[in-house]
């Protein structure tokens, strides 16, 4: 396990994730997944503030409510992270609230200096996106990107890969500024679906440059994070018989938010090779924990 790799768990409770840039090592990029439980006769909360961070607010299982001054933002319930997009909740910089419910929910943050107006973005106004082909098809959830949401830097989506496809295919970086490519730190947090004999795994891969070196070759499980500081990442492998699902988190330390990236030129010929072949049959996907393979 490399330092960049880390396994579910490794924070503290109700964390399962706890990724800051301070732990990081970097500057900007942040993710928090916090566990408030099941609670059949009553729901948990927690006192919440977001300091020098924007926040995009997501249930991966649950429902919930988000409460910040006389402003109130409901979550609805979603199954599993393979049940289609959320609803998101987006909190700007210097806001107390509470989160409240049940189920796990996902904070992805990053530092900012605008401040814009808290407000929800429902589930059913997530625009997906269905991406590649063939065995190279995924499914994304644009709920947080660049060009489909206002944000002072934070960028997110969600990414669907079917059993058997691989994503983030061709392997892709931006790790520099300029006209084709944007610095940008980045969080890959994973949930797998179950088989008929237990937990589902991926593979996740980053890898360097001659002057940048980095070496990252994962199993990923559900709950797992791979931070990606710099260099080539990609692809992320859904093992055959195991839907894979990630959450990226991305922000940089430029003054423009946007998502330009630069393929390895030794294999960005592959995306050519999808002109002749159709999406996965099996795209857009939607389908509950309980459903696995499906």
């Amino acid at each position: 396990m490399s330092e960049q790799h880390i396994r579910a768990g490794n924070a503290a409770p109700p964390l399962t994730v706890d990724v800051t840039p301070e732990s990081a090592g970097w500057s900007e990029t942040s993710l928090q997944v916090i566990d408030l439980g099941e609670h059949p006769d009553g729901t948990a909360s927690r006192a919440l503030h977001t300091g020098g961070t924007e926040v995009m607010i997501l249930p991966l299982a649950g429902s919930g409510v988000v409460e910040c001054g006389r402003q109130r933002f409901e979550l609805s319930p979603r199954t599993s992270v393979f049940d289609g997009p959320a609803d998101m909740v987006y909190l700007g910089i210097g806001t107390e609230y509470r989160l409240a419910g049940t189920g796990r929910f996902a904070i992805c943050g990053a530092r900012a200096t605008r401040s814009l107006p808290n407000r929800r973005l429902p589930a059913a106004d997530v625009p997906i996106e269905l991406r590649g082909a063939g065995n190279c098809s995924r499914q994304v959830h644009n709920f947080g990107a660049a060009d489909t949401f206002a944000a002072d830097s934070l960028i997110a989506v969600e990414v669907i890969t079917p059993g058997g496809n691989w994503s983030s295919y061709p392997a892709h970086k931006h790790d520099e500024r300029s006209a084709v490519e944007s610095e940008l730190e980045e969080i890959y947090y994973f949930e797998v679906a179950d088989g008929p004999g237990g937990p589902g795994f991926g593979f996740h891969r980053v890898y360097g440059t001659d002057t940048r070196p980095i070496d990252v070759l994962a199993e990923v499980r559900t709950g797992d994070v791979v931070l990606v500081p710099h260099g080539f990442h990609g692809p992320s492998v859904a093992a055959p018989g195991y839907d894979l699902y990630y959450l990226n988190v991305m922000a940089g330390p430029g003054p423009e938010r946007a998502w330009r990236v630069v393929d390895d030129p030794a294999h960005a010929w592959v995306r050519d090779s999808w002109a002749d072949l159709e999406i996965d049959p099996r795209l857009p996907l939607h389908h509950t924990a309980t459903e696995p393979g499906a």
